[in-house]
């Protein structure tokens, strides 16, 4: 029997960091809401959804493809990370539990794309 994308670790680990940048993200200044906040936001729900999408399209090839897509967010959302960090670095604001479910998302994600065939 296959498998749901709810299943999967790596997409439980990815809701995980979308909350994870909510919280965060809600300790930015107000006139951030429509700039790096919604940004970071939407990085991070790029994530899980592509992963459920490429699981749901049934093809390794086409899963791959998404994981692929989700990797790229994840990078988007690593550079607006370093840019908050920036920007914020007199705020206390605290980035290392988004930094953590991040770095295990994207090595999950490498090791996903990496274990799948190839030609997919």
């Amino acid at each position: 029997m296959t498998q749901s994308y709810k299943d999967l670790i790596v997409w439980k680990k990815s809701m995980d960091l979308v909350k994870n940048v909510y919280l965060l993200t809600s300790d930015f200044p107000k006139e951030e809401i429509f700039g790096l906040t919604s940004q970071m936001r939407r990085c991070a729900i790029s994530i899980p959804s592509n992963i459920a999408e490429g699981k749901l399209r049934g093809y390794d090839k086409e899963l791959k493809r998404f994981l692929l897509i989700s990797f790229g967010s994840g990078g988007e959302l690593e550079t607006q990370i370093e840019i908050a960090k920036s920007l914020y670095e007199n705020k206390n604001i605290n980035f290392n539990k988004v930094d953590e479910c991040l770095l295990e998302v994207m090595k999950m994600l490498n090791q996903f794309i990496n274990k799948l065939e190839p030609s997919a």
